[in-house]
């Protein structure tokens, strides 16, 4: 009966600990630094989680048509230190994001700051490391 708690107590414990690591990734594997965007689009949702904060934004590509854009920011803790609160976003709200774009191409960017309609302008609080 020991033998078998302690398996079940070691997978148990391995599996709380390898979903955050599964869930978490580095900068460089998502991101290209060398890839720059600049969009002005509406606040469709914010999602303030860790380990990440994600926000959605509507933008009018070149061709006329609205497309929605996911950004990534640091964690809370971070965006925190760095100016941010849970109300820094609301849905609604037109802004300008600085980025870098996703590696695969899709609509995706993580946050190296954004600009409030009031010229207010926050950091991603984004590591750009392995």
């Amino acid at each position: 009966m020991t033998s078998k708690l302690v398996r079940v107590t070691t997978t148990v414990t391995a599996l709380i600990f390898t979903v955050p690591v599964i869930a978490h990734h580095s900068f460089v594997a998502m991101f290209d630094g060398d890839r720059p965007i600049e969009v002005t689009g509406t606040v469709t949702e914010v999602e303030w989680l860790n380990p990440h904060v994600w926000f959605y934004i509507d933008v009018e590509n070149d061709a006329g048509e609205v497309v929605n854009w996911a950004f990534e920011m640091g964690n809370p803790n971070s965006l925190m230190r760095n100016g941010w609160n849970h109300n820094s976003l609301q849905v609604g709200q037109v802004i300008t994001v600085v980025g870098s774009r996703a590696r695969d191409s899709s609509l995706k960017a993580a946050v190296q700051r954004v600009t409030l309609s009031t010229g207010k302008e926050l950091f991603g609080a984004q590591e750009e490391s392995g």
